[in-house]
């Protein structure tokens, strides 16, 4: 599995949020970027990327998964 096709795959799924993904093969690393997202608590927020990869965690292509979640405002001002 390439980090594209996470991306591309969870900003279909969750069209108001954006995806920056590190990582290859069955490790990644994502920074999602969302207001709505941002505001949630922290389980809620997780629970709403692992619904979405839940499927590729089961079947082993995506094995470890590790987030962090940013504001758009945030998001900017980090880069």
């Amino acid at each position: 599995m390439q980090a594209v096709e996470v991306k591309s795959f969870l900003e279909a799924k969750l069209p108001d949020i954006q995806v920056e993904v590190e990582g290859e093969g069955c490790n990644f690393q994502l920074n999602v970027i969302s207001d709505e997202l941002a505001a949630l608590s922290p389980v809620k927020r997780q629970q709403q990327i692992y619904t979405h990869l839940n499927p590729w965690i089961a079947d082993g292509s995506i094995h470890a998964v590790t987030m962090k979640f940013f504001s758009r405002a945030a998001w900017a001002e980090r880069t």
